[in-house]
């Protein structure tokens, strides 16, 4: 998170080990409870899903390693859970709370605003990758949507021939 060696140790120092067992879902979208904490992945991987609103199925969004940073938005905000994530292997985790950052941020601030400034960073460029991908399904959407119209209207064509053609000719039955 681009902090230098001397900063990360002193941030590992406010953070707490936490093991999770492989299958176990340890944030869970929506969640307003149990939001208050960031986890670095030490080992392991993690499966991040989002909810698809139209039938409550879960999609996953991302594979999570070693070095990957979870939760962060809990830290900083108290909000619910965007995503649900769950262990696909055993997990290893440095956990760091909103207290704790808390703490962090009265004993030590200069340490505590660069990791703020990286964390900061990080969720920019998640934004900027959101927004790349909204831009894309737009567009995705938008020659669907051409497609569909361009498909209505040769139906709207064959359904109008379809009808002169009944009433210039009494004896076909009509659809």
């Amino acid at each position: 998170m681009e902090l230098s060696a001397a900063d990360a140790r002193e941030v590992v120092g406010y953070m707490q080990p936490h093991l999770v067992p492989a299958g176990k879902v340890f944030i869970r979208e929506g969640e307003s409870k149990n939001n208050d904490f960031m986890a670095l992945v030490l080992d392991g991987e993690v499966t991040v899903e989002n909810t698809v609103a139209a039938d409550h199925d879960s999609m996953v969004v991302s594979v999570l390693g070693p070095g990957s940073l979870i939760g962060d938005m809990g830290v900083i905000a108290n909000v619910p859970r965007s995503a649900t994530c769950i262990a696909s292997t055993d997990l290893a985790l440095a956990v760091l709370t909103r207290d704790a950052m808390s703490r962090l941020l009265q004993e030590n601030p200069t340490v505590a605003a660069r990791l703020l400034m990286a964390m900061s960073a990080r969720m920019a460029d998640h934004l900027r990758e959101a927004t790349r991908k909204l831009m894309t399904f737009a567009q995705v959407s938008k020659a669907l949507q051409e497609e569909l119209d361009a498909a209505h209207g040769v139906n709207r064509r064959l359904l109008d021939k379809l009808a002169r053609y009944e009433e210039a000719s009494p004896t076909v039955p009509k659809a």
